[in-house]
């Protein structure tokens, strides 16, 4: 079953749009801002807090970006106006930075000033496929000079992320900056001359990676669904005597909702990333593909109209 959902995934996008989205409900919370805060509550009720994402990366003009801007700034306002539990997460090429940086950073900064109005909500600058890695480090480096507010993404699977995490930790100890981190596998397909491609090489890393920000007292966002960095995170977590509110895990919306759960009950701090909006196809097609055992439920839409 396995091979035949690779298969599947690896045939998505000829898949009808209808059968995508009604398989990909479990993981967004709806169209509208509206819809993502119901969601948002009844995680927290849950013992859960959230991150909420607007979607609509790879835009194509900066008028988009301005929008995008501006949702963003709502659902600040939002989160503050509801007294939820949850945050931001940013990417940066909706806000423009592969059309004009400058006008990117600009944005940026936006949001960030407007999340500092509404009580300092936190904004995690998400990180996206290789050719903007460097930039969304270097922009994080800049931000947290000027903001408390802000963290960015790493990904395991880059050969890159242990010499960058070295290098933001260096960069915080000498000026007082705090490096939070939200630390994943990585989804975008990559080459190996820069990314790990086998599953054990991606998990050791991983775990190499959280020793380094534990020891260095970063905060981190344990971001997986992997059973193995799921006890190898505990067991580290355990060697370091942390405290609970130095890290939290984080999982997406829809999956492993058992695990979520069993941590939740154990004592741990639980995030979940909720993501909306109209642009839910893109989203849609890259998490099946990182998990082709859910392309299996197309074919259970397919035939019973179910989800």
């Amino acid at each position: 079953m396995n091979v035949f959902n690779r298969i599947l995934a690896s045939a998505l996008p000829i898949i009808p749009k209808p059968i995508v989205r009604k398989v990909s409900e479990r993981y967004i919370a709806g169209a509208t801002l509206d819809d993502a805060m119901r969601t948002v509550r009844s995680l927290n009720a849950k013992g859960a807090m959230a991150t909420i994402d607007v979607l609509g990366e790879f835009i194509r003009s900066l008028e988009e970006a301005r929008t995008n801007t501006q949702h963003s700034c709502e659902v600040l306002r939002r989160l503050k106006h509801d007294g939820v539990q949850g945050n931001l997460s940013i990417k940066l090429t909706s806000l423009g930075l592969a059309i004009d940086p400058d006008i990117c950073e600009k944005n940026v900064r936006e949001i960030l000033v407007t999340a500092r109005e509404h009580g300092n909500i936190f904004v995690r600058i998400d990180m996206e496929n290789s050719p903007y890695t460097t930039q969304t480090i270097d922009l994080y480096r800049t931000l947290r000079r000027e903001f408390t507010n802000v963290g960015v993404v790493l990904q395991a699977y880059l050969k890159r992320t242990p010499a960058d995490i070295h290098a933001l930790l260096a960069e915080g100890a000498s000026n007082g900056l705090k490096t939070n981190v939200r630390l994943c596998k990585g989804i975008y397909v990559e080459p190996e001359t820069i990314a790990f491609q086998r599953r054990e090489e991606v998990q050791n890393n991983y775990l190499e990676c959280l020793e380094t920000l534990f020891s260095n007292g970063a905060y981190v966002g344990i971001a997986t669904h992997d059973e193995v960095l799921l006890h190898g995170a505990t067991r580290l977590i355990e060697k370091y005597h942390l405290s609970h509110d130095a890290f939290e895990f984080q999982m997406l919306l829809g999956v492993r909702e058992q695990a979520r759960d069993r941590l939740i009950r154990f004592g741990f701090r639980m995030r979940i990333y909720v993501p909306f909006g109209e642009d839910w196809y893109g989203y849609s097609v890259r998490r099946l593909k990182e998990n082709p055992k859910m392309a299996g439920y197309i074919v259970k839409a397919l035939f019973t109209g179910s989800k």
